[in-house]
């Protein structure tokens, strides 16, 4: 697991501000298409209406101003990559029979809320079936070879997986198995990825889930739960690591990497730890909750009364709901991403 301490992200802050203009005019651009698997954290809109809380008030308020399906206030994860690769968000995959051509121009968004690299509590494809969606894609050749060779992949893991083996009464002791299962076969999916053509596949690691509002209500959202941190977030980040490193040490191009693990933990905890830095005054607590355990962001009564409340500024908030960043959240993690030089790295 590579960490930043402080001073080599003061360093990569010096060199990234100094060199900005000119990393970013030489940079190579011929990225012309996104594709995106995983889950909550990529979804934009896959998920059907009244299925998910992502099209319930207040879900979207800042962006685009009304429920679309993401689970934030606003942009989340994929659109801040797209923002980097100087495109719009792609289209999701729910849509796709409605879309012209010009809508398919950014490339296409399978990530669906809920889902993992195995069957969750929730319904959906998990990144198997995304990855059959896809390859269904390029049969029906919505997408052309010069496309696909100029495109990037996004896969997000947020750990709903990990849920599930928490819920199914999964054991402390058979946790590292099972995280080594998840990885295992997480490799395969983008191994995959890559076979069907796409010139990089950017694989997040997990999130601090120690610090997810989910887990730190116990304490009143006080502070991190370094056990859930040590146990499952490092210890899978370790892994993949690992799996990633000797992935691009096998490929025949030694002066390219084609997998490049998007460090979330990271830029999670950096961000957590200098709130103030990036104008996150609440950094643990959610923005929108429940007004009891029974209820959720965006639930309301068989009245239709809302029963959930909203923080004054969901700008200041670093989480949105138990498990989502709000948009300044996600804002925050992309600018440490690129001052980490993480996104330089996605250019091929």
């Amino acid at each position: 697991m590579d960490f930043f301490p402080f001073l080599l992200s003061l360093i990569f802050l010096m060199l990234h501000l100094s060199g900005q203009r000119v990393v970013e005019a030489e940079t190579d651009h011929n990225i012309t298409k996104l594709f995106v698997f995983g889950d909550s954290y990529a979804d934009t809109g896959n998920i059907k209406r009244g299925l998910a809380s992502s099209w319930k008030h207040p879900y979207g308020v800042t962006f685009p101003g009304k429920p679309a399906g993401r689970f934030s206030d606003g942009r989340v994860l994929t659109d801040y990559i797209a923002q980097y690769l100087k495109m719009k968000s792609p289209i999701s995959y729910r849509v796709r029979k409605y879309a012209m051509p010009h809508h398919l121009k950014y490339g296409m968004n399978f990530a669906f809320g809920g889902t993992g690299v195995f069957e969750t509590l929730n319904p959906g494809p998990n990144m198997t079936t995304q990855i059959d969606f896809f390859e269904g894609a390029l049969k029906d050749k919505l997408y052309t070879t010069e496309d696909i060779n100029n495109s990037v992949a996004l896969v997000s893991v947020a750990g709903n997986d990990y849920t599930r083996y928490t819920v199914k009464n999964g054991s402390i002791q058979g946790l590292p198995s099972f995280i080594e299962s998840l990885i295992n076969q997480t490799i395969t999916n983008i191994i995959r990825i890559k076979g069907l053509g796409v010139k990089k596949v950017i694989i997040s690691n997990l999130q601090p889930v120690g610090c997810l509002p989910s887990t730190t209500a116990s304490n009143s959202f006080k502070q991190c739960n370094e056990t859930s941190n040590n146990l499952l977030a490092l210890y899978h980040n370790t892994l993949l690591t690992q799996a990633v490193t000797k992935l691009n040490q096998q490929t025949k191009d030694h002066n390219s990497s084609p997998f490049l693990v998007l460090n979330l933990y990271d830029s999670f905890m950096s961000v957590l730890n200098h709130p103030s830095t990036h104008n996150i005054m609440d950094k643990l607590k959610p923005c929108c909750v429940g007004v009891s355990n029974e209820y959720s962001c965006g639930s309301v009564d068989e009245n239709n009364v809302k029963k959930y409340l909203v923080c004054e500024k969901p700008k200041s908030a670093f989480f949105w709901d138990l498990v989502h960043p709000t948009e300044a959240g996600w804002h925050a993690v992309y600018n440490k991403l690129r001052v980490m030089n993480v996104l330089q790295q996605i250019h091929y």
